[in-house]
């Protein structure tokens, strides 16, 4: 699969809400100030399956900033579904996708497809395939540190009289 615009739905303001597999209810509005991850995938997208550990050790290591969602789009049923998500260590919030979360977000083109949202709520990255824990930090790394103030002036530093 290659990067590029994975769902329907155009940038910009954007919003959601979804209840977990435990109940638990996910507005993005809730996040404001971390970055939000949502990941589409299913049981039968092998690569969905090989970047699962990796979105998991991503959301370990960035949990103080980062909240990640799984949306599985699956016919296997909830329990299925569920039952085969710890066993891949899918370590994070799984919500079942259906025609609502299709609303909310779009058709899905392909699978699997990561959406990044920064900590204003504003959509910043959509990618049509496999993702690593690596390429999800650089998207959310900071910004980069502010350059370092100029050099004192030789002749300031040593003291001497200014012209």
């Amino acid at each position: 699969m290659v990067a590029g615009l994975a769902l329907g739905s155009a940038q910009g303001a954007f919003a959601f809400e979804v209840a977990d597999t435990e109940g638990k209810r996910h507005r993005l509005a809730d996040y404001k100030g971390k970055w939000v991850v949502v990941n589409f995938w299913a049981t039968w997208c092998a690569p969905c399956i090989k970047e699962i550990p990796e979105i998991a050790e991503f959301k370990e290591a960035n949990a103080a900033r980062a909240v990640v969602i799984g949306i599985a789009l699956d016919v296997e049923g909830e329990a299925k579904t569920i039952e085969f998500a710890k066993k891949v260590g899918h370590a994070y919030p799984l919500v079942l996708g259906d025609d609502r979360t299709e609303k909310q977000f779009g058709k899905v083109k392909g699978l699997p497809t990561t959406l990044v949202f920064d900590p204003a709520g504003k959509r910043v990255y959509d990618r049509l395939g496999t993702v690593t824990r690596k390429s999800l930090e650089q998207v959310v790394a900071p910004d980069p540190p502010p350059a370092p103030p100029p050099p004192p002036d030789t002749k300031e530093a040593a003291g001497a009289p200014k012209s």
